[in-house]
């Protein structure tokens, strides 16, 4: 037998080129619709991080395998060996010499996102997913997760075990970390996908090639903050509800895995977006019928009619809300510092609302300067109600606080308009989000230092480590 060291990028093409030929010239019939030129078939890398797996490798291969034969896609598996010290690597290797879907890659550091930044950053095909070894989520998900993201309909797909619905079979202590994490990325960052931590995603390899320049973490926390800055970043997540069975032999270190997960959200809250926030373009001249080409920017603002509705919505929460806080207020303080601390507060709260809401903005960046120009919008609406205060001093009798409030009320109100306009042109103002363009030059640093190593002369070619 003929051995040859070279790249496992290299290896991949020929074996999946090899592959399609094989393929189509048993199953292709001798007439072929104008579809079937004019869209190439779909091809996906399946990676699969391992570590110390070698009772469970075998057996979760062929049962991959065996799903994705019938399938639309074209499917090559990739075995992401993270510094195996069992048999596993024995075994991956027999697994790739048997099947020619089949690929190994050798690391030798350990970490999931490591393995998983590695693979898809070397990866020609047009989708990129993972699942983990223990196949916990239903292999079944993967397909309509691959079309969402041909079709253009999304550019990340996920599977999910916290939507309504689903038949989950874990422990309770499990269930709740779960839960309780989830709720806490949904708070503390702003994201809006229920489940973060499931071992099952596909995205485009443009999308994947963006994200993962400015993905820092190389082990648990990096799906997290994979998904965080694609939401962000204004990418499109589709969710997944799948089955999902625990696997009661998980390694995983919990308290281990929570810290480190807690010191991610807070690197993420405290990090600089200014890498996020410059356009970054995608293209995908080898197969552009896959995917849509997107633009890296803020996430985009509801319409104008959506965000005058939203508006309304939180301006009425925020009216209720000031009103019973005047209320109580005013019987311990004098209605001036009664206004005062109410305004207040529900101007903070309403500028929050309206950020997220209204606006769209997900990411707690920049809150705290959103907040202060949010002051604003409090320094106009106090002028509305002091001047309602200064109308209303006159009113005594037992209707006085009654008609106190419907002034200050209705002077409330009056400022709405322009807060509303404020909010849009200024507050939460953002700059025009540029078209892709397919036949504009474009770049990236992290690009631009790629393709600085690569032109750099190689002493060797490696096969089987990346």
């Amino acid at each position: 037998m003929r051995h040859e060291s070279i790249p496992w990028t290299q290896t991949q093409t020929q074996t999946r080129t090899q592959t399609q030929t094989q393929t189509r010239t048993q199953t292709q019939p001798q007439t072929q619709t104008v579809l079937d030129v004019a869209r190439a078939p779909t091809t996906v890398d399946l990676v699969v991080p391992v570590y110390n797996e070698e009772d469970a490798l075998q057996a979760s291969v062929e049962t991959l395998l065996a799903a994705c034969a019938d399938g639309a896609n074209e499917v090559a598996i990739v075995i992401a060996d993270n510094a195996s010290t069992d048999s596993t690597p024995t075994i991956a290797e027999a697994l790739a010499r048997t099947h020619p879907q089949v690929h190994y890659v050798r690391l030798e550091e350990k970490g999931r996102g490591r393995a998983l930044s590695r693979v898809w950053s070397a990866s020609n095909a047009d989708i990129v997913a993972y699942t983990d070894v223990d196949l916990a989520t239903d292999i079944r998900a993967l397909d309509p997760m691959v079309e969402v993201i041909r079709s253009g309909i999304a550019d990340v797909a996920i599977a999910s075990r916290l939507l309504p619905g689903l038949d989950i079979s874990r422990g309770v202590k499990r269930e709740i970390i779960s839960r309780c994490y989830n709720r806490l990325l949904s708070a503390s960052l702003g994201v809006s996908f229920s489940d973060a931590q499931c071992g099952f995603k596909a995205m485009s390899a443009e999308a994947a090639k963006v994200l993962l320049s400015v993905v820092e973490d190389t082990e648990w926390f990096f799906d997290t903050e994979l998904l965080t800055r694609a939401e962000w970043a204004g990418l499109r997540i589709h969710e997944f509800g799948t089955d999902w069975v625990d696997d009661p032999d998980s390694s995983v270190d919990v308290v281990a895995t929570a810290w480190a997960d807690v010191k991610g959200i807070w690197r993420l809250r405290t990090s600089d977006r200014t890498s996020s926030r410059a356009p970054i373009h995608s293209s995908n001249a080898a197969n552009p019928a896959v995917g849509r080409p997107f633009v890296v920017n803020d996430v985009p603002a509801p319409n104008t009619g959506a965000q005058i509705l939203h508006f309304i919505d939180v301006g009425i929460i925020s009216t209720l809300l000031y009103a019973v806080l005047f209320l109580f207020g005013v019987q311990v303080v004098s209605p001036t510092v009664a206004n005062l601390g109410a305004l207040l507060i529900s101007t903070v709260i309403n500028t929050a609302l309206n950020r997220r809401h209204t606006f769209g903005i997900r990411s707690p960046h920049h809150g705290f300067a959103a907040q202060v120009k949010g002051m604003a919008a409090f320094a106009l609406c106090l002028a509305f109600t002091s001047a309602g205060l200064a109308l209303s001093a006159a009113f005594s009798g037992t209707w006085a606080t009654i008609g106190t409030l419907a002034v200050l009320t209705a002077a409330n109100l009056a400022a709405t308009i322009v807060r509303f306009v404020l909010l849009r042109t200024w507050v939460f103002a953002v700059g025009t989000v540029r078209r892709f363009d397919s036949s504009a030059p474009h770049s990236t640093p992290r690009a631009d230092a790629d393709a600085a190593a690569n032109t750099a002369p190689t002493e060797s070619k490696r096969s089987h480590h990346v």
